[in-house]
């Protein structure tokens, strides 16, 4: 059988809110539970999809063990009460794992190999921590110099690249607390309601006066982390937390957090059998490595790379999900590459509302194809840096 290059187009597209880690809203919420529930609210947004078309789901997680192991991706499907015959998959490129599965699912689309995939990505910072239960570094790492940075830190080599790109403390500040006020402004602006999937959370304890079980439910319909009450003086009073002469501190890096994100692609034949309408197209992807030691530089060549594939150039882009490890490494992309400001995170980004890794890319994706629906535009990207040295991007296009 020949088969044909197809385009693939995301027809729904949800995350959770994002939860502190880890003693936050989500801190007894197992991660697969959160992608059951995104998966659930992603298949009733087309309702006019045949649960049996759902040939299979590709879910990143950055830590795939305890809670998050024995295949997620798979677990979560049959949870959600999709059919046997729906296939799972669950990847690991840490940070840009949620946005590795939807472009594997694209992919898949896109060769002429299925016509409905499911993709997502699911984290729980407070049940997994974020080098594992047991993290067992290979000796020869310690052999060479040029391996020694895989063994580092995020947080070190968010200094490295702040030194070796002359990102200053205020730069990094005045960057942090301008994504809490972004956050802040689209949070009471309703700006992320499209995107959002509502989560019931149902906490048991004991109550020993009545000698029974207590039951406390509460719904969380907003990410956890912006802070209204962050400002440059707050900020400015803050350790560094990774060397001892840095520049970054808890406020200028991204939140440990907890959340799940889920998009449905679909062939244009899936698009017109069951009657779907497209958010927006996949268009492309890049993997680009770089140094373990400044990994956070990684988006400075994956961007230019995706926009390559794409036929585009950085002017095109209407709007730029550019993931926030820390505010060292964003500010250093943004100014190395010349983006515009104003179309990079104009919601917040990580430093507010959190990063829950293997998720990140997925939620990032479900934030960014509302983003160009509601506000007319015709491109926009997702990027990031990646633990041991690599940079991601993928480029949407509003159909």
């Amino acid at each position: 059988m020949t088969r044909q290059v197809q385009d693939a187009y995301i027809v729904a597209a949800t995350r959770t809110p994002i939860g502190k880690a880890p003693k936050g809203v989500f801190r007894n919420t197992r991660s697969d539970d959160l992608l059951v529930a995104a998966i659930r609210s992603a298949m009733k947004l087309v309702p006019n999809l045949d649960p049996k078309a759902v040939e299979d789901a590709i879910v990143g997680c950055a830590m795939p063990e305890a809670e998050q192991g024995l295949n997620m991706a798979r677990i979560a499907v049959l949870l959600a009460g999709l059919p046997n015959t729906t296939g799972g998959m669950t990847i690991n490129r840490f940070c840009s794992s949620g946005l590795n599965a939807v472009a594997i699912a694209a992919d898949r689309i896109r060769v002429g190999e299925a016509d409905v995939m499911l993709a997502g990505g699911a984290e729980s910072m407070s049940m997994l921590p974020m080098t594992g239960n047991k993290p067992s570094f290979n000796a020869h790492i310690f052999e060479k110099d040029e391996n020694v940075g895989i063994a580092y830190g995020m947080g070190l080599t968010a200094e490295k690249v702040a030194a070796q790109w002359k990102v200053t403390r205020e730069m990094q500040d005045q960057f942090a607390m301008e994504s809490h006020q972004k956050a802040i402004e689209a949070q009471k602006s309703g700006e992320f309601t499209d995107e959002m999937t509502a989560i019931e959370v149902v906490e048991k304890f004991p109550d020993l006066a009545k000698r029974d079980l207590a039951i406390k439910t509460r719904t969380v319909n907003l990410d956890e982390g912006p802070r209204a009450d962050t400002n440059l003086e707050v900020l400015a009073k803050l350790r560094p937390v990774f060397a001892a002469k840095g520049s970054v501190t808890a406020g200028n890096s991204s939140q440990t957090s907890d959340g799940a994100g889920a998009l449905i692609l679909a062939s244009g034949r899936a698009v017109k059998q069951f009657n779907l309408a497209p958010l927006a197209r996949f268009v492309s992807f890049a993997i680009k490595g770089v140094p373990p030691e400044i990994m956070g530089i990684g988006p400075k060549f994956a961007i230019p790379a995706a926009l390559e594939l794409a036929g585009l150039k950085p002017d095109d882009m209407g709007w730029i999900e550019l993931n926030e490890a820390f505010a060292a490494q964003a500010v250093a992309v943004v100014n190395d590459l010349g983006l515009d400001r104003s179309k990079v995170n104009p919601m917040g980004g990580a430093i507010a509302l959190g990063h829950p890794l293997g998720a990140t890319g997925a939620i990032r994706s479900a934030t960014l194809v509302h983003a160009l629906r509601r506000h007319n535009l015709k491109y926009g990207m997702v990027t990031m840096c990646v633990g041991t040295g690599m940079g991601a991007a993928g480029i949407f296009e509003r159909v």
